[in-house]
């Protein structure tokens, strides 16, 4: 099996030590970077699997860094997670929202990290789905190129929103409460807020709205959501 690369972007240099370390331990190859300048440069150069994302860098924050990932073509697949002292649910809703598809509280413990890196590579692997193309309508999923089109036009998709499409496009015209949704497309054992859901179907129907087609997941009052291209 092929070594996977985590980045690390921490201005504090004994919080890098101890992630490096930990990770290695866990079989990841390591790469470091102290600020977001320095970060991006390695992921266009490295392009690495994941990356571990300090909210508070010096000169630009953690949350540009991720909303440029997002932005750009070459990176917009790659998972983030956000690692922050910021704990409220306002910043957690603004990390999501920036482009993170996890958020890590600081303190937080080692061991519980590399199990939610892990969990979300499970969750970006395309190989973990059953074929390599979905169709509904208009809409496509090809598992193999990592691409989301809606009437041939491109929807640059993050990994979770990506993981979330293909649920709903393989489960349509069915409703799912927030409880299903984090069972099925985070996995059971991860502990993720319920709120989280709602944050990314915010960004999903955002990403649609474009291409006219943020109405294909409707939200059923007091149930949970339904996707239906009728």
């Amino acid at each position: 099996m092929t070594e996977q690369c985590i980045l690390v972007v921490e201005d504090e240099a004994a919080i890098r030590d101890m992630l490096n370390f930990t990770l290695t331990a866990a079989h990841f190859k390591v790469i470091e970077a102290p600020n977001a300048e320095q970060g991006w440069k390695l992921l266009l150069e490295q392009q690495p699997d994941c990356v571990l994302l300090d909210w508070m860098l010096p000169g630009v924050s953690g949350v540009s860094l991720a909303q440029r990932i997002r932005q750009n073509e070459q990176t917009a697949a790659t998972p983030i997670i956000m690692l922050t002292a910021r704990g409220e649910e306002n910043d957690q809703v603004q990390g999501f929202e920036s482009g993170a598809d996890d958020y890590v509280v600081k303190p937080f413990s080692p061991r519980a990290l590399v199990a939610r890196v892990q969990a979300l590579l499970r969750r970006q692997a395309p190989d973990k789905m059953a074929s390599d193309q979905v169709r509904v309508g208009e809409l496509k999923l090809d598992l193999s190129s990592y691409r989301f089109t809606v009437s041939d036009r491109e929807v640059k998709l993050g990994p979770t929103e990506f993981k979330l499409m293909h649920f709903f496009m393989t489960h349509a015209n069915r409703v799912y409460t927030r409880v299903q949704l984090l069972d099925q497309v985070w996995g059971e054992n991860v502990v993720v807020e319920e709120r989280t859901v709602d944050v990314h179907i915010r960004r999903l129907r955002k990403l649609l709205e474009p291409v006219g087609a943020s109405e294909v997941i409707q939200t059923v009052r007091g149930a949970g959501y339904r996707f239906s291209v009728d």
